[in-house]
């Protein structure tokens, strides 16, 4: 299989990005920014793009312009642990601007759309016994940030 990356097109904040996400997910790092020449249609010298990693995985940032905007037709799923990992990237994302959203959907500061998912929602979802499985949707759908513990209480109800 090709290799493959993910690029997210900017305006201009392709580096304070890079930057942020790095600073917000562990084993991440920027890896290279190329900047614009004499062709343009940028000023030269100012960020084209920025390649980074996060938690290994290869991203690319691009200072395109104004042309396009983030919706939540494309989003990273960010499966989580427990309920101190959701909880630290919900506020991370969230900080600075970001919007809470339903259903464990947040966008960031720069407009861009996450799930924070607990890996126990996914758990409840494929129970066996189908009235727990419907439950906990029925509670995850009235949620913004997925707090387990009100997902397992309903699982439990009934």
């Amino acid at each position: 299989m090709p290799a493959m990356t993910t690029c997210l097109w900017f305006d201009d904040q392709a580096k304070e990005a890079a930057d942020y996400y790095s600073r917000i997910f562990p084993n991440s790092r920027i890896t290279d920014v190329e900047y614009y020449g004499e062709a343009g249609p940028r000023p030269a010298g100012s960020v084209l793009t920025v390649s980074f990693e996060l938690d290994g995985r290869p991203f690319i940032a691009l200072n395109g312009g104004p042309e396009f905007t983030f919706d939540e037709a494309v989003s990273i799923q960010v499966h989580c642990r427990d309920q101190e990992e959701v909880d630290y990237y919900w506020n991370a994302l969230t900080a600075d601007g970001g919007q809470e959203s339903q259903c464990g959907w947040l966008k960031d500061r720069f407009g861009f759309s996450w799930q924070i998912v607990p890996n126990r929602l996914t758990e409840l979802l494929k129970d066996p016994d189908a009235g727990r499985a419907r439950r906990a949707m029925t509670a995850m759908l009235k949620m913004r940030k997925i707090v387990i513990a009100d997902l397992e209480s309903a699982a439990e109800a009934g």
